[in-house]
């Protein structure tokens, strides 16, 4: 099976491991089509053998040990990297270079580290809203 679903998103193979009220947890397998792929370094499924995602479900029973395959829009990748790791390092250079004018340099740099603290717990607290944006989908096998 092609691992690429259509230009805009990817299907990985999985088997569901876990089914809890209105989440499905899918195993995905390393995909065979991971050691070809150009950006399987910053997919992150080749780096181990399986991984665990938790999707929203839909409206379809499914029971454990069900094969499925999980679909993934590509900008979805883009998104989670920018909120990740791009506007993180905004927010320190931005606080570092601004705070630097008025504080002593170890203090700028403490002040810059420590501004990411309520920024990655801002995040854990916006889990539901992340939830929401980064939509999974599932399909069963037929």
């Amino acid at each position: 099976m092609d691992s690429q679903f259509s230009h805009d998103t990817f299907i990985h193979p999985g088997k569901v491991s876990g089914v809890s009220g209105d989440s499905v947890i899918v195993t995905l397998d390393q995909n065979v089509h991971c050691d070809s792929c150009r950006i399987k370094s910053a997919c992150g499924m080749s780096e181990s053998r399986s991984k665990e995602i938790e999707v929203s479900n839909s409206a379809e029973p499914f029971s454990m040990n069900e094969d499925v395959n999980v679909v993934i829009r590509k900008d979805l990748g883009l998104k989670a990297v920018f909120w990740a790791y791009v506007f993180p390092f905004i927010l320190l250079i931005s606080v570092l270079l601004v705070s630097s004018i008025f504080l002593s340099e170890w203090q700028a740099g403490l002040l810059a580290l420590g501004v990411l603290v309520p920024y990655y717990i801002m995040l854990h607290y916006l889990d539901s809203f992340f939830r929401k944006k980064f939509e999974i989908s599932i399909l069963k096998l037929t």
